[in-house]
Protein backbone atom coordinates (compact mmCIF):
# COMPACT_ATOMS: atom_id res chain seq x y z
CA UNK A 1 0.00 0.00 0.00
CA UNK A 2 1.39 3.64 -0.61
CA UNK A 3 -0.02 6.68 1.12
CA UNK A 4 -1.46 8.81 -0.25
CA UNK A 5 0.28 11.74 -0.96
CA UNK A 6 3.30 9.81 -0.53
CA UNK A 7 5.69 12.51 -2.09
CA UNK A 8 5.67 14.96 0.56
CA UNK A 9 5.84 15.38 4.10
CA UNK A 10 6.41 17.35 6.74
CA UNK A 11 8.81 17.17 9.17
CA UNK A 12 8.30 19.11 12.41
CA UNK A 13 10.05 18.72 16.08
CA UNK A 14 9.45 20.46 19.80
CA UNK A 15 11.24 23.34 20.03
CA UNK A 16 11.84 26.21 22.96
CA UNK A 17 11.72 23.31 25.54
CA UNK A 18 13.85 25.38 28.12
CA UNK A 19 13.56 27.71 31.00
CA UNK A 20 15.46 30.82 31.62
CA UNK A 21 18.85 29.50 31.84
CA UNK A 22 18.18 25.77 31.21
CA UNK A 23 18.26 24.43 27.62
CA UNK A 24 16.78 21.19 26.49
CA UNK A 25 16.32 21.31 22.43
CA UNK A 26 18.93 22.68 20.00
CA UNK A 27 16.89 25.16 18.12
CA UNK A 28 18.69 27.04 16.16
CA UNK A 29 19.86 23.96 14.36
CA UNK A 30 17.00 22.33 13.91
CA UNK A 31 14.94 24.82 12.57
CA UNK A 32 17.61 24.35 9.93
CA UNK A 33 15.72 21.24 9.44
CA UNK A 34 12.40 20.74 10.21
CA UNK A 35 9.80 22.80 8.32
CA UNK A 36 7.44 23.18 11.56
CA UNK A 37 7.94 23.99 14.87
CA UNK A 38 6.05 22.65 17.76
CA UNK A 39 6.78 25.66 20.11
CA UNK A 40 6.37 25.31 23.95
CA UNK A 41 4.10 27.75 24.85
CA UNK A 42 5.40 28.11 28.27
CA UNK A 43 2.75 25.35 30.43
CA UNK A 44 5.24 22.52 30.07
CA UNK A 45 8.57 24.39 28.68
CA UNK A 46 9.50 27.46 27.23
CA UNK A 47 9.37 31.31 28.67
CA UNK A 48 8.69 34.73 26.69
CA UNK A 49 12.61 35.23 25.87
CA UNK A 50 13.02 31.65 24.67
CA UNK A 51 9.21 32.05 22.47
CA UNK A 52 10.29 35.28 21.15
CA UNK A 53 13.74 33.67 19.78
CA UNK A 54 12.80 30.81 18.25
CA UNK A 55 9.59 32.50 16.56
CA UNK A 56 12.31 35.19 15.08
CA UNK A 57 14.64 32.18 14.08
CA UNK A 58 11.59 30.22 12.26
CA UNK A 59 10.34 33.22 10.58
CA UNK A 60 13.76 34.23 8.90
CA UNK A 61 14.08 30.20 8.03
CA UNK A 62 10.51 30.17 6.85
CA UNK A 63 9.68 27.64 9.21
CA UNK A 64 5.77 27.14 10.51
CA UNK A 65 5.13 27.89 14.08
CA UNK A 66 2.82 25.82 15.64
CA UNK A 67 1.29 25.79 19.39
CA UNK A 68 2.88 23.35 21.45
CA UNK A 69 0.07 23.47 24.39
CA UNK A 70 0.10 21.85 27.57
CA UNK A 71 -1.16 20.81 31.36
CA UNK A 72 0.34 23.17 33.55
CA UNK A 73 2.59 21.01 34.84
CA UNK A 74 6.39 22.76 34.02
CA UNK A 75 7.81 20.90 36.85
CA UNK A 76 6.82 18.01 35.16
CA UNK A 77 7.44 18.77 31.82
CA UNK A 78 3.67 18.49 30.76
CA UNK A 79 3.96 14.43 30.99
CA UNK A 80 1.47 14.17 34.40
CA UNK A 81 -1.73 13.14 33.35
CA UNK A 82 -4.03 15.62 35.10
CA UNK A 83 -7.72 16.32 35.91
CA UNK A 84 -8.36 19.38 34.51
CA UNK A 85 -11.96 20.74 33.90
CA UNK A 86 -12.93 21.06 30.35
CA UNK A 87 -13.54 25.06 30.54
CA UNK A 88 -10.07 25.47 32.39
CA UNK A 89 -8.53 23.26 30.06
CA UNK A 90 -10.10 25.21 27.47
CA UNK A 91 -8.82 28.81 28.21
CA UNK A 92 -5.35 27.15 29.34
CA UNK A 93 -5.26 26.31 25.57
CA UNK A 94 -6.20 29.41 24.09
CA UNK A 95 -4.10 31.39 26.80
CA UNK A 96 -1.08 29.27 25.17
CA UNK A 97 -1.83 30.09 21.80
CA UNK A 98 -2.33 33.78 22.12
CA UNK A 99 1.13 34.25 24.39
CA UNK A 100 3.26 32.29 20.95
CA UNK A 101 0.82 34.56 18.62
CA UNK A 102 2.39 37.55 20.05
CA UNK A 103 5.70 36.40 19.41
CA UNK A 104 5.05 35.25 16.07
CA UNK A 105 3.74 38.02 14.69
CA UNK A 106 6.60 40.13 15.86
CA UNK A 107 8.24 37.85 14.04
CA UNK A 108 6.03 38.79 10.56
CA UNK A 109 4.70 34.81 11.06
CA UNK A 110 1.97 33.71 12.63
CA UNK A 111 0.48 30.84 14.35
CA UNK A 112 -0.44 28.27 12.12
CA UNK A 113 -1.18 24.92 13.49
CA UNK A 114 -2.01 23.53 17.30
CA UNK A 115 -0.41 20.87 18.10
CA UNK A 116 -0.71 18.97 22.12
CA UNK A 117 2.31 18.17 24.02
CA UNK A 118 2.84 14.54 26.33
CA UNK A 119 0.62 13.68 28.76
CA UNK A 120 -2.44 16.18 27.39
CA UNK A 121 -1.25 14.54 23.75
CA UNK A 122 -1.65 11.26 24.52
CA UNK A 123 -4.70 11.55 27.05
CA UNK A 124 -6.79 13.19 24.15
CA UNK A 125 -6.77 10.41 21.90
CA UNK A 126 -8.93 8.38 23.80
CA UNK A 127 -10.71 10.74 26.38
CA UNK A 128 -13.80 12.78 24.32
CA UNK A 129 -14.51 15.41 26.95
CA UNK A 130 -10.45 16.47 27.33
CA UNK A 131 -10.11 16.54 23.14
CA UNK A 132 -13.39 18.68 23.40
CA UNK A 133 -11.76 21.06 25.62
CA UNK A 134 -9.02 21.89 23.49
CA UNK A 135 -10.84 21.89 20.36
CA UNK A 136 -12.77 25.19 22.58
CA UNK A 137 -9.87 25.82 23.14
CA UNK A 138 -8.15 26.71 19.73
CA UNK A 139 -12.23 27.72 18.58
CA UNK A 140 -11.60 30.49 21.92
CA UNK A 141 -8.42 31.70 20.53
CA UNK A 142 -10.09 33.22 17.67
CA UNK A 143 -8.29 31.37 14.26
CA UNK A 144 -9.48 27.91 12.66
CA UNK A 145 -6.15 26.86 13.47
CA UNK A 146 -5.46 23.08 11.99
CA UNK A 147 -4.75 21.07 14.59
CA UNK A 148 -1.70 17.75 14.72
CA UNK A 149 -2.75 14.59 16.52
CA UNK A 150 -2.56 10.62 15.94
CA UNK A 151 -4.64 9.51 13.30
CA UNK A 152 -8.17 7.83 14.43
CA UNK A 153 -8.17 10.19 17.74
CA UNK A 154 -10.54 11.78 19.97
CA UNK A 155 -8.95 15.46 18.93
CA UNK A 156 -9.18 15.32 15.54
CA UNK A 157 -12.69 14.00 15.56
CA UNK A 158 -13.63 16.67 17.57
CA UNK A 159 -11.43 18.85 15.32
CA UNK A 160 -13.23 17.47 12.56
CA UNK A 161 -16.36 17.88 14.18
CA UNK A 162 -15.87 21.86 14.87
CA UNK A 163 -15.12 22.07 11.19
CA UNK A 164 -10.98 22.88 11.88
CA UNK A 165 -8.57 21.38 9.41
CA UNK A 166 -6.68 17.95 10.71
CA UNK A 167 -3.36 16.90 9.75
CA UNK A 168 -2.18 13.46 11.25
CA UNK A 169 0.98 12.87 12.42
CA UNK A 170 3.60 10.11 13.14
CA UNK A 171 6.89 9.66 15.20
CA UNK A 172 10.00 8.42 13.70
CA UNK A 173 11.16 7.95 17.16
CA UNK A 174 8.60 6.57 19.50
CA UNK A 175 7.16 2.80 19.23
CA UNK A 176 3.49 1.78 18.31
CA UNK A 177 1.14 -0.72 19.92
CA UNK A 178 -0.80 -3.07 17.48
CA UNK A 179 -3.73 -0.16 17.67
CA UNK A 180 -1.64 2.49 16.26
CA UNK A 181 -1.16 4.66 19.80
CA UNK A 182 2.22 5.51 21.53
CA UNK A 183 3.33 2.97 23.50
CA UNK A 184 3.46 4.76 26.82
CA UNK A 185 6.59 6.04 28.22
CA UNK A 186 7.07 4.66 30.89
CA UNK A 187 7.50 1.08 28.97
CA UNK A 188 10.74 -0.56 28.06
CA UNK A 189 11.07 0.53 24.18
CA UNK A 190 8.58 3.33 23.95
CA UNK A 191 11.49 5.67 22.48
CA UNK A 192 13.54 3.91 19.10
CA UNK A 193 16.79 4.76 20.04
CA UNK A 194 18.65 3.28 17.15
CA UNK A 195 19.42 5.67 14.65
CA UNK A 196 19.02 3.42 11.30
CA UNK A 197 15.86 2.10 13.00
CA UNK A 198 14.72 5.38 13.28
CA UNK A 199 15.35 6.74 9.81
CA UNK A 200 14.30 3.24 7.60
CA UNK A 201 10.57 3.94 9.92
CA UNK A 202 10.67 7.16 8.83
CA UNK A 203 10.82 6.15 5.07
CA UNK A 204 8.42 3.34 5.86
CA UNK A 205 5.77 5.84 6.92
CA UNK A 206 6.32 8.42 4.81
CA UNK A 207 6.01 6.12 1.57
CA UNK A 208 4.30 3.05 2.60
CA UNK A 209 1.97 4.64 5.60
CA UNK A 210 2.82 1.70 8.03
CA UNK A 211 5.13 1.13 11.00
CA UNK A 212 6.28 -2.17 12.57
CA UNK A 213 4.29 -2.19 16.22
CA UNK A 214 5.83 -3.52 19.19
CA UNK A 215 4.00 -6.77 18.34
CA UNK A 216 5.79 -7.40 15.13
CA UNK A 217 3.04 -6.89 12.75
CA UNK A 218 2.63 -3.91 10.47
CA UNK A 219 0.36 -0.85 11.64
CA UNK A 220 -1.41 1.63 9.52
CA UNK A 221 -0.10 5.48 10.27
CA UNK A 222 -1.32 7.69 7.27
CA UNK A 223 0.37 11.08 8.09
CA UNK A 224 0.99 13.96 6.58
CA UNK A 225 3.61 15.39 9.14
CA UNK A 226 6.43 12.93 10.64
CA UNK A 227 7.69 14.27 14.50
CA UNK A 228 11.21 13.46 15.48
CA UNK A 229 11.83 15.00 19.23
CA UNK A 230 13.84 17.61 19.82
CA UNK A 231 14.59 16.67 23.19
CA UNK A 232 16.02 13.11 21.72
CA UNK A 233 19.56 12.67 22.54
CA UNK A 234 21.80 13.85 18.99
CA UNK A 235 17.91 14.93 17.78
CA UNK A 236 19.24 17.58 15.05
CA UNK A 237 22.02 14.62 13.30
CA UNK A 238 19.05 12.35 13.74
CA UNK A 239 16.66 14.64 11.74
CA UNK A 240 19.00 15.92 9.26
CA UNK A 241 19.52 11.98 8.56
CA UNK A 242 15.59 11.32 8.51
CA UNK A 243 15.08 14.52 6.16
CA UNK A 244 18.64 13.38 4.18
CA UNK A 245 16.46 9.80 3.58
CA UNK A 246 13.43 10.84 3.25
CA UNK A 247 14.55 13.14 0.10
CA UNK A 248 16.67 10.18 -1.38
CA UNK A 249 13.61 8.31 -1.32
CA UNK A 250 11.87 10.98 -3.82
CA UNK A 251 9.83 12.03 -0.81
CA UNK A 252 9.59 16.07 -0.68
CA UNK A 253 9.76 17.68 2.81
CA UNK A 254 7.25 20.77 3.47
CA UNK A 255 4.96 22.22 5.35
CA UNK A 256 1.43 21.20 5.49
CA UNK A 257 0.28 24.99 6.76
Amino acid sequence: MTRSGANSIDLNADLGEGFGHWRLTDDEQLLSVVTSANVACGFHAGDPVIMRRVCALAAERGVRIGAQVSYRDLAGFGRRSMDVPPAELAAEVAYQIGALEVFARAAGSRVAYVKPHGALYNRVVHDAEQAAAVVAGVLLAGDALPVLGLPGSRLLAAAEEAQLPVVTEAFADRAYTAEGTLVPRDREGAVVSDPDAVVARSVAMALHGTVVAESGEPVPVGARSLCVHGDTPGAVGLARRVRAALESAGVRVAAFA
